[in-house]
């Protein structure tokens, strides 16, 4: 540091050096202290992102449990089909060989039928039901927050097929659609 060179520019290195370590040794501000510290803005951001409240997977979710439980109403469940083959096997054992062939048929098949008919009407009641729960819950959630397109889609279609499914339900336990043969 002793000694001083002239460089093509006029000014010499020890008044460089010297300017440098004034810099290191000056307190930092804060423009300095943000330009160092690269990333900040993405720490901050992200916190906010967890903070704006929840994602709609839930609500998602809500969707296509009740697009899943209008299918099943209309195609058919496990539970409803073991519980009209227990039906069909109760009145079996309850009829006697000498009833009448109307009362065989109805104790054998028509319960049966009308129990599938139940079942599928209670999977179309829990599908309407989530549904709507999914449609109404914006309404009760964050304010501002817009519910995304594909969960409103996808709970409509649930709640049209549960209204479609306890439809059929309905005129299925009536004996409306596809009623019993009469015999006799």
């Amino acid at each position: 540091m002793g000694t001083k060179t002239v460089d093509e520019a006029g000014t010499t290195e020890a008044a460089e050096v010297k300017r440098d370590e004034e810099a290191v040794d000056a307190p930092q501000t804060e423009a300095t202290t943000e330009e160092e510290q690269p990333g900040t803005d993405e720490v901050a951001e992200a916190g906010t992102d967890e903070e704006a409240g929840p994602t709609g997977v839930g609500q998602g979710a809500g969707a296509v449990v009740s697009a899943a439980l209008g299918l099943v109403s209309l195609t058919g469940s496990w539970i409803g089909t073991v519980a009209a083959a227990r039906q069909t096997l109760v009145g079996q054992l309850q009829t006697s060989s000498t009833a009448s062939v109307a009362k065989q048929v109805k104790a054998v098949y028509g319960d049966a039928w009308q129990t599938s008919a139940l079942w599928g009407g209670v999977f179309a009641l829990l599908a309407l039901v989530v549904g709507v729960v999914v449609l109404a819950r914006p309404a009760f959630g964050v304010p501002g927050k817009p519910q995304a397109a594909w969960i409103k889609s996808v709970a409509w279609g649930g709640v049209a097929l549960g209204v479609i499914g306890l439809l059929l339900a309905v005129l299925k336990y009536t004996d409306v659609l596809l009623g019993l043969p009469s015999a006799g």
